[in-house]
């Protein structure tokens, strides 16, 4: 039996941290399969460094829900940080009982390492650096569900309130793929902005389809940038530095050596990532100064150990660490906001369609997410997904749908999809004015008249989502920072 006349279970957009945990939360003899844009390493999961949040214990987890609200600005559903929170221990213990390891030290105690804007040290991480690609890793060898690669999500099928399944382009042909669910685990928006730290295959289209298929996103002002990034280097996705180098004492210094972040908050460089982006920005605007980071506090045998991702990439592009400055810059990093979803990932009117990890919008991060909380989302709101799956059989008749599809690919789209990366970078990015933001959005609806691809109306439509609520929340908040008077 070929994959497209199966009726399947459930059926997973994506193979990040959310997807892949979702399929792993599903036992062996449900029928699952994976949609996977391009190779299963293309994802956000895969590139994270700095580790992952976790409640030390029991006693920790209210600091670590007061942490979250205060970096959310206010805009937090409080009972979804309660749940993160709550339920955040036991999906790390989980993760570990399944065979998964975490760095720790030499007496075999868990390390556990701070960041910006958390009263402790409770962020897990695993190689050092790269514990995003080592969880991926343990994911993909764990998943026992099928998985199709290089396939494109082109369409949902969705009428009276259930999604029906899938149209895929994939090997130069549109198939329909059926499902009795569908977990929506796409990622984020990144490829949208002129520079960010996201996988290639993250180009917000889901975003974009939902929105055409009558789902609400929600939040969608509110972008996260990252403030230490070489931006520099060749291709779309930039080289991160992960927050871990601040937490562990890594200094954010002008080229005359000024430690300039204490003039903007007292936490310096453990300010939130949203303050220490707009200083940045701000600092470089103001002064003409180039402004880096400088790691020369650690041993170099330390370093290369602690953070190989970033000692063998920097040092491939030139670099000596921990001993060279490296000049730095905010880029987009991660969308607070997303599909609007109920505590358990599923879209309010939707019987069978949910949204999990960075593409959901459960209003656990609010304003602005709370330093490595995003991979403990994935873990504990995917299998929330799941257990609501399982304990709500949805009993409908699948409705099979044509395979017609619309071209998705234009002439003019490559230069088209360029300006819309400066346009969004430089009216919606770290600092925002009211009439650019009205003079962006004029462009966006004009270019989404002209003769284009279906895939860049999908993203044009998600940027004009991004704009349109930039636009309509007037008051600076959490990570949207707009100027209200000049």
């Amino acid at each position: 039996m070929k994959l497209s006349d199966t009726i399947y279970d459930a059926i997973i957009i994506g193979t990040g941290i959310a997807g892949l945990n979702a399929a792993a939360s599903f036992s062996r003899d449900k029928n699952v399969l994976l949609i996977c844009k391009e190779n299963s390493w293309d994802c956000n999961t895969f590139y994270a460094q700095g580790g992952v949040a976790v409640a030390v214990d029991d006693e920790d987890i209210p600091s670590h829900i007061h942490d979250t609200l205060e970096a959310g600005a206010g805009l937090c559903d409080e009972k979804a940080v309660e749940i993160l929170c709550n339920d955040g221990r036991d999906a790390i213990d989980d993760f570990i009982k399944r065979g998964f390891l975490f760095d720790k030290d030499e007496e075999g105690n868990l390390l556990y390492t701070k960041e910006a804007a958390h009263s402790r040290n409770r962020i897990l991480h695993a190689g050092g650096d790269a514990t995003g690609r080592h969880m991926h890793h343990f994911l993909m060898q764990e998943n026992p569900h099928k998985l199709l690669y290089n396939s494109t999500v082109t369409d949902l099928f969705i009428e009276d309130g259930y999604c029906h399944g899938v149209r895929v382009y994939h090997k130069d042909e549109f198939r329909n793929y059926y499902a009795k669910n569908i977990i929506i685990a796409s990622g984020g928006v990144g490829s949208i902005y002129e520079y960010h730290t996201n996988a290639r295959a993250i180009s917000a289209d889901m975003q974009g389809l939902c929105i055409e298929k009558g789902c609400d996103l929600r939040d969608m002002e509110m972008m996260q940038f990252h403030p230490t990034v070489f931006i520099h280097n060749r291709g779309a996705r930039k080289q991160l530095l992960t927050e871990a180098l601040r937490g562990e004492g890594a200094h954010i210094v002008d080229e005359n050596g000024k430690r300039f972040l204490f003039e903007y908050d007292q936490r310096g460089e453990l300010s939130p990532r949203s303050k220490v982006s707009r200083a940045i920005f701000d600092w470089k605007k103001k002064t003409g100064l180039e402004v880096y980071l400088n790691c020369s506090m650690f041993d170099e045998v330390f370093f290369r150990e602690r953070f190989p991702t970033i000692y063998f990439n920097l040092r491939d592009m030139g670099f000596n660490l921990p001993n060279d400055e490296v000049p730095i810059s905010p880029a987009f990093h991660y969308a607070m906001g997303g599909i609007e979803t109920d505590l358990n990932g599923k879209v309010p009117g939707m019987h069978n369609l949910y949204a999990i990890g960075e593409v959901a919008s459960t209003r656990v991060h609010g304003a602005n997410r709370l330093a490595s909380n995003s991979l403990l989302e994935g873990l504990v709101f995917s299998r929330r997904a799941v257990k609501d799956i399982l304990q709500n059989d949805v009993d409908f008749q699948v409705k099979k749908f044509s395979n017609e599809e619309e071209i998705l690919k234009k002439p003019i789209d490559s230069k088209l999809k360029n300006e819309l990366r400066h346009l969004m970078w430089e009216a919606a990015g770290i600092t925002r004015e009211k009439k650019k933001l009205q003079e962006a959005l004029e462009k966006i609806e004009k270019m989404l008249k002209k003769d284009i691809g279906k895939l860049l109306r999908l993203r044009l439509n998600t940027s004009r989502n991004i704009v349109k609520s930039a636009i309509y929340r007037e008051e600076p908040l959490g990570a949207h920072y707009i100027i209200t008077k000049r």
